[in-house]
């Protein structure tokens, strides 16, 4: 991969995990009711989730899922239904206390983890990566050595920062009532990606 090419990745890189999405609102989430260290966890997993997709997609796994519409229509139906189950139950519970106490490491990595892989937007993220800078007469393994230390260290960075943002705010959210409304307006987030999610089109693989 040429200096140019690793660039214009780069860049796309940053855009694709600095939009808001899922895993943002995840992070915020997090960052507000555990704790920067603890909420770290849930970055882990998103980090977990960006290496396999990543391996898949150099495996065409995820062009495969992509090129297949009944598959990536299931897909996207169980994503968005997850999003939207976690934003009512967010809405529901946004007046309670935060039990800590009852969300174990474990928990808080695995719910990270779901979020970040039942979203077919990284389906159609990965593979929009890899139809159009991956170079087809470079080894793909070759180019994998630049390809994965970029993107999962601008993940890592930027999920950090939604991480901490989210700290941020839950020490600031000393009053119950303004407390109430931030953690409903991250299940609306969470609602109205779902529902953006399921209305999505299946991503198209580009012929020649």
């Amino acid at each position: 991969m040429s200096f140019e090419s690793w660039t214009i990745f780069a860049l796309f890189w940053l855009v694709f995990v600095t939009t808001p999405g899922p895993n943002a609102v995840n992070c915020i989430s997090n960052g507000m009711a555990l704790g920067f260290p603890r909420a770290m966890i849930g970055v882990l997993a998103i980090l977990t989730q960006a290496s396999l997709f990543l391996i898949l997609s150099a495996l065409g796994v995820t062009a495969l899922i992509a090129a297949s519409p009944t598959g990536f229509f299931i897909a996207k139906l169980i994503g968005a239904g997850f999003l939207i189950y976690l934003g009512i139950r967010g809405w529901l519970n946004a007046s309670k206390p935060v039990p800590k106490a009852q969300r174990p490491a474990r928990h808080v990595y695995l719910h990270a983890l779901a979020v970040a892989t039942i979203n077919p937007k990284s389906v159609a993220g990965y593979l929009a990566a890899f139809s159009q800078f991956v170079q087809p007469d470079v080894p793909v393994w070759q180019q994998m050595g630049v390809i994965m230390p970029t993107a999962l260290g601008i993940t890592a960075l930027s999920y950090t920062g939604y991480t901490a943002l989210g700290a941020g705010l839950g020490r600031a959210a000393m009053a119950a009532v303004f407390n109430t409304w931030i953690r409903r307006t991250m299940a609306i987030c969470f609602i109205v990606y779902g529902v953006l999610l399921g209305a999505s089109s299946t991503p198209q693989l580009e012929t020649s």
